[in-house]
């Protein structure tokens, strides 16, 4: 290709929105400062992929995988006795591409020993109300369970209710055709069913997910059928997913298990677990609370943009 015949060579993200980006990362940075929480940073590449079934990681030339998160990396550091960290840093996922996603991102994560997941909802709230005053924006906030969002916005309870009953609500939402699993049901009541309704100028937090839907978060003891594992969104966009952090290795490697067998079944290939993810494990780390918050999506909000190229 002739270079001269490149047009689209411009930069997709305007003058104030690289500004805007610039003090975010400073306010994020204050934010954690101000309360002891220590940044770190972690490789970019692995030699193990994430498992994840609503995952597919990017494979370099030679074998090795770029991180679709710190998550991994930050647990061993946690069984180390890091105390509370964070990292704010690029994050890559394959075969993401829309106006709220893009395969290279940038992600805002930390964990904090001796939180459970109300207090870091409550954590998170306040970074993301701050940052919005600093924009001379007011935000209102609250906090919903993911049963009763769901049986107020779409008529059934989700905890009660039949696999087929739940499709069919979630066929019917979607206006889609087929068969549709109890994740993939829950999935689109959220998004679809719920999230669409949430109002701009509110940061709403959805909290005790059904516990198929645990990933790595610990079913609640008081509930077996939710697992402590929250979302949070501005306006109706998902900006952060966030749990109690499940540290029991014998269940850690049973969901990482269970976690290939859903990617073998759908015909994706299976990815080993991390190794030192389960010797650490199994070493032990301390109950905390941990959270994934994407920085670009939230600038969209900030920025009151509706394609996530207008950041980046």
């Amino acid at each position: 290709m002739n270079p001269a015949a490149v047009q689209d060579w411009r930069p997709t993200a305007s003058g104030p929105m690289r500004r805007l980006r610039a003090e975010v990362n400073r306010l994020i940075r204050e934010f954690f400062l101000a309360r002891g929480v220590l940044e770190v940073e972690t490789p970019l590449c692995s030699s193990y992929a994430n498992p994840d079934p609503a995952i597919d990681s990017v494979r370099l030339a030679d074998g090795a995988y770029l991180r679709t998160s710190p998550e991994f990396a930050h647990k061993r550091l946690l069984a180390a006795g890091a105390g509370p960290i964070y990292e704010l840093g690029r994050v890559f996922r394959a075969g993401e591409s829309g106006s709220h996603h893009n395969p290279e991102f940038s992600l805002l994560e930390w964990y904090r020993p001796g939180f459970d997941q109300q207090a870091l909802m409550a954590e998170a709230v306040e970074l993301i109300e701050m940052l919005f005053r600093a924009r001379d924006t007011a935000v209102e906030s609250m906090a919903v369970s993911f049963a009763e969002a769901v049986e107020r916005a779409c008529g059934i309870d989700p905890l009660v209710a039949r696999d087929d009953e739940v499709a069919a609500v979630a066929r019917r939402i979607a206006g889609a055709e087929g068969d549709l699993s109890r994740r993939e049901s829950l999935d689109l009541l959220l998004s679809l069913g719920v999230a669409t309704s949430f109002p701009t100028a509110r940061v709403t937090c959805v909290y005790d997910f059904p516990a198929c839907q645990a990933a790595l978060a610990r079913i609640s003891e008081a509930d077996p059928r939710v697992a402590h594992r929250f979302e949070i969104f501005c306006g109706p966009i998902e900006v952060a997913n966030g749990y109690d952090e499940l540290c029991d290795a014998v269940e850690l490697e049973a969901r990482l298990a269970a976690d290939n067998a859903r990617r073998a079944a759908s015909g994706r290939p299976e990815m080993a677990p991390d190794p030192r993810l389960l010797a650490a494990a199994r070493a032990g780390i301390d109950s905390c609370a941990g959270i994934a918050l994407g920085v670009d999506r939230l600038l969209m909000a900030l920025g009151g943009c509706a394609d996530i190229a207008e950041v980046i």
